[in-house]
């Protein structure tokens, strides 16, 4: 996997981005400033709340520190406009295969971090009064396959029995799954607190209070390269290249970058790789008599084998997956960055879903809408990549959230920000410890993206 990838132009349009916010073709200066103390790589969910918690780490009285944030194309036109919109945190499936390599407590660590992202979202929105259509519901996991569920029933067990107070989940038996998730075929069930969001909405919204503080954000301006400036005396470290607006000198860099960051932090390649998944949104006629969802659905035939969705409150559906229609065909999802088609078998996956899949909607009459497709950024071991990069005094990442992103990346956020501003050390932040990106993650051969006849352990999730 040596490709080097970039954000294509004319990429599919999401649901999520059909009203686009003043911010989302906006250049706050017309030319970018010689200099500033941070430059931000990426106008995502997670740029944008390092950014925004960069401002909130500033003390009472000081000065906040010139910040710049570059977007290759419009303001989160990337990976956070383009999933589900599902922050559900996972409790006990990759957690348990965490705990099997790493131990429980490190494991536990995880699962509580991400499970904590769904009640301190929901604060945040209503403190900031963000119209992002936050809700708060329950995530069902469902089985489709006695196999499968006796698996991740007895590794739900182990996690209980060796201490992680963050695994709590009801598990619905064979004997009442159908009837208590309305889905066909339903042999077990997870199901458990989550959440989902109109991430698009969030995101510009805390941009927009960037902006307003002095933020230098910059759309259409793709970063070519990252490099050490020739004067070694000066604090401004870093030289930002674009392709074709200059150059920002900057004494800290925060690649943001989550599916791109190998083309402009080479040592990332192969260890964070562009991965392609296929969305939907399936509309319900007015008038139509199908039950009404209010939880979130994850439908699961075997550990690579499932789609995901939620229920909006207009009565739509948004659906993601359909991984067993392309995922033989490896190269036109494995280290592909272009999101600007929709594979043929994956768009007609969808057609009919509720229909198959849940009782009562078999005369609903529901029809896909729209379909769209977006890149991921998956890490080699299925875990992100966080804190100063390797090596480098002054870089920091975090990227690789193997579309897994929702419940991790604003408390990471926070982290980096403090790293920033305080110089808080990676440990200081209280991070789960398997996030921390280090020379050894980096360097290992270890690599669970691409090693399956079908894939094992891949996760792909948007």
């Amino acid at each position: 996997m040596t490709s080097k990838h970039i954000p294509v132009p004319n990429s599919t349009l999401p649901f999520w981005r059909t009203d686009p916010h003043p911010l989302d073709n906006y250049r706050s200066t017309e030319t970018l400033p010689e200099k500033s103390d941070v430059v931000i790589i990426g106008a995502g969910y997670a740029g944008a709340s390092v950014a925004h918690h960069i401002l909130r780490n500033v003390k009472n009285g000081a000065k906040a520190p010139s910040i710049t944030i570059l977007e290759a194309r419009q303001a989160c036109s990337g990976a956070t406009a383009r999933n589900g919109g599902h922050m559900k945190p996972d409790i006990y499936n990759f957690i348990a295969t965490l705990a099997e390599d790493y131990g429980v407590d490190a494991a536990a660590e995880v699962a509580a971090f991400e499970a904590k992202h769904v009640h301190v979202m929901k604060d945040f929105v209503e403190a900031e009064k963000i119209n992002c259509d936050y809700t708060v519901t329950k995530a069902v996991d469902v089985q489709l396959t006695e196999s499968h569920f006796k698996k991740l029933k007895d590794g739900y067990h182990r996690l209980v029995a060796g201490g992680s107070k963050a695994t709590d989940a009801q598990i619905i038996e064979s004997e009442e799954a159908e009837t208590f998730s309305g889905v066909k075929g339903a042999v077990g069930c997870f199901a458990y607190d989550a959440g989902h969001i109109w991430a698009y909405k969030f995101v510009l919204h805390i941009l927009e209070n960037a902006v307003s503080q002095g933020i230098n954000l910059q759309t259409h301006t793709p970063v070519s390269k990252v490099s050490e400036s020739t004067h070694s005396d000066s604090p401004y470290r870093w030289r930002v290249e674009t392709s074709s607006r200059g150059a920002v000198a900057a004494k800290v860099v925060v690649f943001a970058t989550n599916a791109y960051t190998s083309t402009l932090a080479p040592q990332y390649q192969g260890k964070i790789v562009p991965v392609r998944g296929t969305c939907s949104r399936i509309v319900v006629p007015p008038g139509s008599q199908a039950p009404r969802l209010t939880n979130t659905y994850t439908l699961r035939l075997n550990a690579w084998d499932y789609d995901y969705l939620i229920p909006r409150g207009d009565g739509s559906i948004v659906v993601g997956g359909a991984r067993s229609s392309f995922i033989h065909d490896e190269k036109n999802w494995l280290d592909v960055s272009d999101d600007s088609r929709v594979l043929e078998p994956a768009a007609r996956y969808f057609d009919g879903y509720m229909q198959r899949n849940f009782v009562g909607w078999e005369n609903s009459h529901a029809y896909t809408d729209r379909v769209w497709t977006g890149i991921m950024g998956y890490s080699a071991d299925g875990l992100p990549h966080v804190g100063q990069v390797p090596g480098q005094d002054g870089q920091f990442i975090l990227a690789g959230f193997t579309g897994h992103g929702m419940p991790q990346i604003f408390l990471v956020a926070e982290a980096i920000a403090k790293m920033v501003v305080n110089g808080a050390s990676f440990e200081e932040t209280k991070l789960p410890r398997l996030f921390k990106t280090n020379q050894e993650r980096i360097t290992t051969s270890k690599s669970n993206i691409s090693d399956k006849a079908p894939p094992a352990t891949a996760q792909a999730k948007l």
